[in-house]
């Protein structure tokens, strides 16, 4: 386990430096940059200045070594945008919105996906599961910035309940973790309508239920354990990016997100803030592979992890 989890590790540390890599070059292939003459239009003197300030006139590869020095060190630079702050507390500041959102979605979506999976499966068949199937369907195939228009549409234009955009108060959160969270909610409900139907026809639930078992210690203690080994792959990787935030969703209710900020980061072409997101989404996805590659090793017995 030891071995396996410091490969792993290496692993994830070589995919992290591979993906920085690969996006600093990307950059800065693009013609242009951050104080081009069109953007920002100065003298040759002043824009050499900059430049020098932040390293921008040395070679693309030396820029990277320095860039990833600092960054092991904790520095990730300053961002172009906002030069008052480091790139840290630009986007410790804007990810709170994200996260919150992030967060209040996972809790939705999981609990009423588990709730509705578990439900179709036990009522196989019946008006329950087709219901359920149909909004499964229906949530995988409307996008997510459709459902928010027609959220804003009906109550925020027409019922004049709730306001179109902005964050910080309750009433705020109430339609994008609605327009955010269905299509989780509909993917956990699938999955797990699936898993648990599978489960459901096995022997030994048959044999579990001829000597007499409870319905509910049968579903809890067999059905919806065993059923859950697969959820834990399917699952845990959405939560990644319900944690670096939806452009869609964070531009449509102005929320003040880290989503929305990473594509004002890409026009205005702000490398410290383009790298720095680029290594916090590679991070967040490798932990959370590997969280869900433990957590199989726990659930499921029959998974031995060989040196």
């Amino acid at each position: 386990m030891t071995r396996y989890l410091l490969g792993r590790i290496a692993g994830l540390i070589f995919a992290i430096f591979a993906a920085s890599l690969i996006t600093f070059l990307l950059m800065h292939s693009v013609p242009g940059g951050p104080f081009d003459e069109t953007k920002m239009p100065l003298p040759a003197e002043a824009k050499a200045n900059i430049m020098r300030k932040y390293g921008l006139d040395k070679p693309v590869l030396e820029q990277y070594a320095r860039y990833m020095w600092n960054a092991f060190q904790g520095d990730f630079g300053i961002p172009f945008q906002s030069p008052t702050e480091t790139v840290t507390e630009l986007i410790g500041r804007v990810w709170i919105p994200t996260l919150q959102l992030g967060l209040m979605t996972v809790l939705l979506s999981y609990s009423l996906g588990l709730t509705l999976g578990i439900v179709a499966a036990l009522r196989q068949n019946s008006w329950l599961d087709y219901s359920v199937s149909l909004f499964a369907t229906s949530g995988m195939t409307v996008p997510s910035f459709v459902i928010a228009t027609w959220l804003i549409l009906i109550f925020a234009v027409r019922l004049r309940w709730l306001p179109t955009g902005g964050w910080g108060e309750p009433k705020h959160y109430i339609m994008p973790v609605l327009a955010y969270a269905l299509l989780p909610m509909a993917m956990v409900a699938r999955y797990t309508r699936v898993s648990m139907l599978e489960v459901l026809h096995a022997d030994y639930v048959r044999t579990a239920r001829s000597k007499g078992m409870k319905e509910r210690s049968v579903v809890l203690g067999h059905v919806f354990k065993n059923a859950a080994i697969p959820l834990i792959t399917v699952l845990i990787v959405f939560i990644p990016d319900l944690m670096t935030g939806s452009i869609f969703i964070e531009s449509v209710f102005r929320i003040p997100g880290l989503g929305r900020f990473f594509v004002t980061s890409t026009f205005e072409r702000d490398y410290p803030m383009i790298m720095a997101l680029i290594l916090l989404i590679a991070v967040l996805w490798g932990v959370t592979y590997l969280i869900s590659d433990v957590l199989l090793t726990i659930v499921d017995p029959r998974v031995r992890l060989k040196d």
